[in-house]
């Protein structure tokens, strides 16, 4: 009669042990995300609005509205974006110097064509903090059309289906184990 073999077995289990953990790791990251999902939603909800100053805006501020001001352009660009009625196009964008020192990227407005509003020199900003960070302006502004505006519930929450995945995958990797040692040790 032939005994377990130790090695491998203790392999398994160690593989399979991770995964376990790994499964409860995204149940957890579940918890989390569900929360920071939770937040967004509030903070699209705020009455007031945030000031974007030369220190930034943290991560806890993403999707408030808020307000800059932009001292000066030190350069324009556009992104890839889409309007408010969902069209794809380019969101006009330009780098911002704030009053006391800082930069902002400010979302200006869409349009069909890159480089649109190159004459825009800065101003008082209005608008939706995106992540980036970004401030998408609301209204829009060099005569642009009004870009889509940042939504989290865009935002996939997929750690149950990752959870699953890795429960799944661990008790796969103990029924083909059990079955290789079945057949192993009926040979003897």
């Amino acid at each position: 009669m032939r005994r377990v073999p130790l090695l491998p077995t203790l392999l398994v289990l160690v593989a399979v042990a991770i995964m376990i953990s790994l499964g409860f790791w995204q149940l957890r990251r579940l918890q989390w995300k569900e929360a920071l999902l939770n937040h967004y939603a509030a903070a699209q909800h705020a009455s007031e609005a945030v000031e974007w100053t030369s220190e930034g805006v943290n991560d806890t501020m993403l999707y408030r509205r808020a307000h800059l001001t932009c001292s000066a352009v030190i350069g324009h660009s556009s992104i890839a974006g889409r309007n408010a009625e969902g069209q794809p196009g380019m969101g006009q964008t330009a780098d911002c110097s704030l009053p006391g020192g800082g930069k902002a990227l400010v979302v200006l407005g869409w349009s069909k064509q890159p480089n649109a509003a190159t004459a825009w020199q800065g101003g008082d900003v209005r608008g939706v903090i995106a992540p980036g960070p970004r401030l998408v302006a609301n209204p829009p502004l060099a005569g642009l059309e009004p870009n889509e505006i940042p939504d989290p519930s865009g935002i996939p929450n997929n750690h149950l289906s990752y959870a699953i995945q890795w429960f799944f995958f661990a008790a796969t990797a103990l029924v083909i184990y059990a079955l290789a040692l079945r057949k192993r040790l009926s040979r003897d």
